[in-house]
């Protein structure tokens, strides 16, 4: 099955389709007797859906070559995920496809900004190599921010000329998310060239907190949509802007709950659902898209605007326009399921074609070389130093804020031994440091971090959005050195050490954020990694998608790169010491 930009089926042999559709020629597939989602008009019926050449023509058929008995069942459009890294969940593309397909993800938005960090266009190139003949439909979004921003440094930078080579590609539907509000409101030539080069695509939005002006001024500047909202005042006035609220409910990052009241019949045409970044343990315990409208039916959302937001309006949204719907003319990709309140997902059709049951992926995968996405850590261990001189007064200390990627800036007095500032596990203030992995500069950003809670030992991750440098917290030096050099070791990955020993590992040789192994093996080594760090003393339910976020400079509200700490309202570098 080709995943090329969709095809309307007036290029395709329409005659056939025609025939089928009148009952003149007999259709592939008949599913009978379901009770079926009408997302036009909001309602379910009774009634058989016929398909031919993986397109949906009709309510009933003749003769089929193949009938199916669902009475008694729900038939409904396939989930589209209107927002997601594909390298987040460490599964290279076609693992990512075995675990979302059996939960009804039939498509997916991606935003390969990740690997675009580390490699460029060889990343993007390899994202849509490795994601090519997928039964799941994977369409991408440019990345319009790479680096996210000027205060860190990353393996690659895109141009606006990059950027518009990208959305000549196939299967690339418009600008991602644009991180960088400041540059879009302030007029930077280069963003402006980014968003001309989309003009008249989607355009997705990235802008937590903006608000009454400076919001007025983001939506002029291009973005759409918004995936960043925290609380329902937030959503609605962004909502009522003119953007598209995409409800985000990841593996740190859950808004559904804040956000649910936002979702009603007037506002689904508006209002989406995304995963943003969700972990293999996530995936496996929780599953996908039908997590998220598990919990949204279970809110009091009824089935029906739930499933509606997830499918034609987020297809509509995204100009997809032969998905998203059960009718004539629509791809014919759907979900039988049993029940609705559970959303409990018992086929997956795609193009007609039987994909999953019962939680099991049925068609085989293609597997894409990746050996032109490894081998990116660059980093000599010998090098490095995490020696912070003490200064004088209260240092800025990064707080961490449980369950969300936003921080809070703490002004807290450091422990300091000869001279140097030292972690305090009694105090639980730890070290934290950012090393350049791309370039071989040997820059390292040194900061402080409350809340990971370790009494001793070391986490490391070459997972770090957005740059995707090493990070590394720890209770004392010698840990973090040995994390660190484990990770050059292993050519990227995340890493739990204690006392020289390492005691949990991921390797992630795929551009240092993917793995080449199995869902199940990917998602038992990153339990592995959350029971080490809790040993060490971490009571964080996800440590290392906390310390990914540690290190990304476009949300608020106190960061660190390799260049040093980020105020990221002000948008600039600030010292660990005294004002500035």
């Amino acid at each position: 099955m080709k995943n090329k930009n969709l095809t309307p089926p007036i290029e395709q042999d329409q005659r056939r389709l025609i025939q089928v559709a009148k009952g003149e020629a007999p259709a592939d597939l008949l599913l009978k007797g379901a009770k079926v989602l009408d997302v036009f008009s909001g309602e379910f019926s009774r009634r058989d859906v016929a398909v031919a050449d993986g397109w949906v023509v009709g309510y009933g058929a003749k003769e089929a070559r193949e009938v199916v008995d669902l009475s008694g069942k729900y038939l409904v459009p396939g989930f589209i995920d209107s927002h997601v890294h594909i390298e987040s969940s460490q599964l290279s593309p076609a693992e990512f496809a075995r675990a979302v397909l059996p939960h009804g993800t039939t498509c997916v938005i991606a935003d390969p900004h990740e690997i675009a960090n580390v490699l460029g266009l060889t990343g993007i190139r390899y994202m849509l190599a490795a994601s090519e003949g997928l039964p799941l439909r994977v369409f991408f979004m440019a990345p319009s921010c790479v680096p996210a921003t000027p205060l860190e440094t990353a393996g690659a930078e895109l141009s606006a000329r990059e950027v518009a080579e990208v959305l000549s590609w196939d299967r690339v539907l418009g600008l991602g998310e644009m991180m960088n509000f400041p540059g879009a409101i302030s007029g930077d030539p280069e963003v402006q060239a980014k968003v001309k080069a989309a003009a008249g695509r989607p355009i997705d939005g990235h802008a937590p907190g903006l608000s009454g002006p400076d919001l007025w001024a983001y939506a002029l500047a291009g973005p759409r949509t918004d995936h960043e909202c925290t609380d329902l005042a937030e959503a609605r006035e962004k909502l009522s802007a003119g953007m598209h609220i995409l409800i985000r409910e990841g593996t740190t990052a859950r808004n559904l709950s804040a956000l649910l009241p936002l979702l009603s019949w007037r506002t689904a045409p508006f209002v989406h659902f995304c995963t943003d970044d969700r972990h293999p343990e996530t995936l496996l315990s929780e599953g996908h898209m039908d997590d998220l409208l598990r919990k949204a039916i279970s809110g009091g959302v009824p089935p029906e605007v739930a499933i509606a937001s997830a499918t034609i309006h987020t297809a509509r949204a995204y100009g997809l326009a032969e998905l998203g719907a059960i009718a004539p003319g629509y791809r014919a990709d759907f979900l039988v399921l049993s029940d609705l309140e559970s959303v409990d997902v018992e086929r997956v059709y795609v193009d007609g074609t039987l994909v999953a049951e019962g939680g099991r992926l049925l068609v085989d995968l293609p597997r894409q070389d990746a050996s032109e996405v490894q081998g990116t850590v660059r980093v000599d261990p010998e090098k490095l130093s995490f020696r912070i001189p003490a200064g004088q007064g209260k240092a800025r200390v990064i707080g961490i804020v449980p369950g969300q990627v936003v921080t809070e800036e703490l002004l807290l007095e450091p422990k300091v031994e000869a001279g140097e500032v030292v972690p305090d596990p009694a105090r639980d203030i730890l070290k934290l440091g950012v090393v350049e992995r791309h370039r071989g500069t040997g820059n390292v950003g040194l900061g402080l971090v409350k809340g990971f809670g370790l009494k001793r030992g070391a986490l490391a991750s070459t997972v770090a959005h957005d740059s995707h440098n090493i990070v590394v917290v720890g209770a004392d030096d010698e840990s973090m050195f040995r994390a660190v050099e484990e990770l050059v070791h292993l050519g990227g990955g995340q890493v739990v050490v204690a006392g020289g020993e390492v005691l949990a590992e991921l390797p992630l040789p795929i551009a240092g954020l993917m793995s080449d192994r199995p869902l199940e093996e990917v998602a038992q080594a990153a339990r592995e990694l959350s029971r080490a760090a809790r040993e060490l003393g971490c009571g964080l339910p996800d440590p290392f998608m906390t310390l990914s976020f540690l290190a990304l400079p476009v949300i608020p509200k106190l960061k660190l790169t390799d260049q040093g700490l980020v105020d990221v309202d002000r948008f600039r570098h600030v010292p660990l010491f005294g004002q500035g």
